[in-house]
């Protein structure tokens, strides 16, 4: 599986790799650190999933997620927020996003949730 990884934050990245890193059959094809580059990238490498971010530079992750459903629409879109996940996940759906996910609780949630999905 192909994973997109954006998130304006260099941290956020490098962990979720690292998360990421365990599944033998997932490869991270692209990172993207503003909304602009999130879109052009997922263009470009056609991921299966994308990790979305939803406070970045340029464009909102929401918004990003509206033009990836139509550009790229058999990706799945998985919105990663510090946000509050119960609050987000109505406007993540109605921007074409498949679920969203706590900041907070990548660490012990993330790789469930990515099976969960795909």
């Amino acid at each position: 599986m192909r994973i997109l990884i954006a998130d304006d934050n260099d941290t956020v990245r490098r962990g979720i790799i690292g998360l990421l890193s365990a599944e033998m059959t997932w490869t991270v094809c692209g990172e993207a650190k503003d909304g602009v580059q999130a879109l052009q990238k997922a263009r470009e490498c056609l991921p299966d999933l994308i990790l979305l971010d939803i406070s970045m530079p340029g464009m909102s992750g929401l918004d990003v997620a509206r033009s990836i459903r139509l550009e790229v629409p058999k990706a799945k879109i998985l919105v990663i927020s510090q946000h509050d996940p119960i609050r987000m996940l109505p406007s993540a759906i109605a921007a074409g996003a498949n679920a969203c996910l706590d900041k907070s609780l990548l660490g012990r949630d993330l790789v469930a949730t990515i099976k969960r999905l795909m």
